[in-house]
């Protein structure tokens, strides 16, 4: 067990800090559970800034579990719409459906049973019940770890998943038993905006209690086995349009990646053919007047997509692909689409997708 000689004294510089300086952000002027919840669950993998417009959006939306439990999937997926990893969207309202179905809309509030909520880790779990509860449950993410691997030397690789119970004592032996709320936000905080991977050491309110500091070694921390790079696919997207200007979409499977979403004609480039051919090949689509758009790359956990993407007209009288229909322009704006497809569109629409922003 690692630990720490002067907890007290640690626990009062964190909160103290964490008090005075913390970032005012909208699921933080609440206790209410169910918020928390949501804020939890969209800032994984994603940035503060961009899920506040998001965070706001969607209380506003489904102020109650109940609004949640009641949505349409195609309506959860546009208000998800460009925050990507949308099996998030789905497991928490799995989740909030669980809830009100047998918990009579209460969230619980112990680690068990919460535990059995779809899509609620043991992250979702600790920080639910110590910010909406005030319960002192250990809730490590990625800066938590970066933190206390540095104040503990903790020199064990942070990409194997059992190290991370090394981490989840840690904080339930430091944690704050009167104020857990404070103690695990400051701990995410820290992490967020001095503790960072190019740390700034100087502006740190617990640097006297940090041991990688006093040996010089805050950067070679937390240690982690570089990824395997993920697989590469080269794909085309084309937007075809027909004589009355609609265009042409199909809703992805309701399984596997982006489920459900809805996508312009999309092939993966896999030969010495042309985009227009393989186009062809694939979905036996034929077009006329292709003009280029945009080149991107799009970055999922496993895998990236090398996009180009084309404008083109169905040549008269073609038949579309099945499972494929023409849609409206005002139809396709309402269509929930994974992040690809939206930057295309705002592209073709002269505008800009604020995930371009970031």
């Amino acid at each position: 067990m690692h630990i720490l000689e002067n907890k007290e004294g640690f626990r009062h510089s964190l909160l103290h800090w964490y008090r005075t300086e913390k970032r005012d952000l909208p699921w933080r002027r609440t206790s209410n559970p169910y918020y928390i919840w949501v804020s939890e669950v969209m800032l994984q993998q994603t940035r503060v800034d961009t899920v506040i417009p998001y965070y706001e959006r969607f209380i506003a939306k489904y102020p109650t579990m109940e609004k949640l439990a009641e949505a349409e999937e195609n309506e959860l997926l546009k208000m998800w719409e460009g925050l990507g990893y949308y099996s998030r969207a789905r497991n928490l309202q799995a989740g909030v459906r669980e809830v009100v179905a047998n918990y009579e809309g209460n969230v619980p509030t112990n680690r068990k049973e919460i535990s059995t909520l779809k899509g609620v880790g043991p992250y979702t779990a600790g920080a639910v019940l110590s910010i909406a509860f005030g319960i002192p449950e250990h809730a490590v993410d990625g800066n938590v770890m970066r933190v206390l691997s540095r104040i503990l030397l903790i020199e064990e690789d942070i990409t194997i998943p059992r190290t991370k119970r090394i981490f989840e004592d840690v904080v339930m032996d430091l944690i704050d038993k009167q104020d857990p709320s404070s103690f695990n936000q400051g701990l995410m905080e820290l992490g967020a905006t001095i503790c960072t991977p190019k740390p700034k050491c100087l502006l740190c309110p617990v640097r006297e209690y940090c041991q990688a500091y006093d040996e010089g070694r805050q950067e070679e921390l937390p240690v982690r086995t570089r990824k395997k790079r993920g697989k590469v696919i080269p794909v085309a997207i084309f937007s075809v349009q027909n004589e009355q200007g609609e265009w042409l979409l199909r809703q992805r499977p309701e399984n596997g990646l982006l489920a459900n979403l809805w996508e312009f004609p999309m092939v993966e480039l896999t030969t010495n053919e042309s985009a227009e051919e393989t186009l062809f090949k694939q979905l036996g689509l034929k077009v006329d007047a292709v003009s280029d758009i945009m080149s991107f790359k799009h970055i999922f956990t496993h895998l990236t997509w090398e996009v180009k993407s084309y404008c083109a007209v169905l040549k008269n009288g073609k038949r579309v692909p099945d499972g494929y229909k023409f849609f409206t322009a005002t139809e396709v704006e309402e269509l929930p689409k994974p992040v690809p497809v939206v930057k295309v569109w705002d592209m073709i629409n002269g505008g800009e997708n604020e995930n371009d922003k970031k």
